[in-house]
């Protein structure tokens, strides 16, 4: 049973966390209109909750794809989180990442990982986030046309310059999980991992294992699925990013969400919520694990939080693992256009 003193050492570096982090995209971008004043106090009062790992990206609030009416600009969140950090940044471990675009006519996402661009995207996230230095520096996606011992050499400068305490990497598989290593450390590995979306076990995360390498798992949730909080046939707001996801598409999300039942089940029997088990699913698996979940709002984040304090039994992981089990959620979890970023 973990608990909320419980802390996790990232990697081999000297960060330390609590077992549950927040995720900050969908407080500028993919889930339809937000508010600023709204995310910043939701920020800061997750950190006085005792939240004390935030995620971001430097491409967060840009356009993308199905949702351009609702762009915030470049780099918004990571401004957004440097407003509200003020006075604050001392209690958090700060993640970004870059390397991800989009190009001017909106219909495609452009990666880059030369080492020059490396350099000049993280001053201009220092600047953004208002701060000294960025705790964790992830490679957001792989640059197919750049070697990544390249792209991760100039990310152990920015190590050796002061600029960043500790490296990671998104999405990538074993292959190159171990090229990057070789260059520096990798500290954390982040990947869509839930009982929704299980494609990194075995090879990803044996390989996490063996290296020492945090696994970050994002969209813990299953984009809300998780939570109970969608029923067949929910219809989503164009600006939504479920809008054109194929795992939401009317036919599957109905398939979709029929383990979501059991999961409820389960949950109302042990007196949580469904999103709560998820992550306390997640929270049991066999490698050190922190999950970033989500939200613009404190109340998600209190019960997200308090997730760490959900006891679940080897039964219960097995019976959850079951009934999820690889495969049974239909529709691939990306459009062709994300999916060509993956480098597992």
């Amino acid at each position: 049973m973990t608990n909320h003193s419980a802390r996790v050492r990232l990697g081999h570096s000297d960060l330390t966390v609590r077992p549950i982090g927040l995720g900050c995209m969908g407080m500028s971008q993919f889930y339809g209109d937000s508010d600023d004043q709204e995310s910043a106090q939701t920020i800061r009062a997750a950190i006085d909750l005792g939240v004390d790992f935030l995620d971001t990206s430097d491409v967060y609030g840009g356009s993308d794809i199905g949702t351009a009416s609702n762009s915030r600009g470049f780099g918004h969140n990571e401004r957004l989180i440097g407003t509200a950090l003020r006075g604050r940044r001392d209690r958090v471990v700060l993640a970004t990442k870059f390397g991800a675009k989009v190009n001017d006519t909106r219909d495609g996402i452009v990666i880059d990982g030369r080492p020059e661009y490396v350099a000049a995207a993280c001053e201009a996230s220092l600047r953004r986030l208002d701060t000294d230095v960025i705790d964790l520096y992830y490679c957001h996606r792989l640059d197919r046309n750049v070697p990544i011992e390249d792209t991760v050499g100039a990310m152990a400068e920015l190590v050796q310059a002061g600029k960043v305490r500790a490296l990671g990497l998104s999405e990538v598989g074993p292959a190159l999980i171990r090229r990057a290593h070789a260059v520096h450390p990798i500290t954390a590995l982040q990947s869509e991992y839930s009982l929704w979306e299980r494609d990194v076990e075995e090879s990803v995360t044996a390989t996490c294992r063996e290296l020492g390498i945090t696994l970050v798992p994002y969209c813990p949730l299953g984009r809300s699925a998780l939570t109970g909080a969608l029923t067949p046939g929910e219809r989503f707001h164009p600006d939504d990013f479920r809008h054109s996801n194929p795992r939401f598409a009317a036919d599957n999300l109905a398939a979709n969400l029929e383990p979501v039942e059991a999961l409820t089940q389960l949950a109302d029997e042990k007196g949580c919520t469904p999103g709560q088990l998820a992550l306390a699913w997640l929270l049991a698996q066999p490698l050190d694990v922190v999950p970033i979940p989500g939200t613009r709002r404190i109340a998600h984040v209190r019960e997200n939080f308090a997730a760490t304090a959900v006891p679940i039994s080897a039964d219960e992981i097995a019976y959850l693992s079951a009934v999820f089990a690889p495969g049974r959620v239909v529709g691939e979890r990306y459009t062709p256009v994300h999916a060509a970023t993956v480098a597992r």
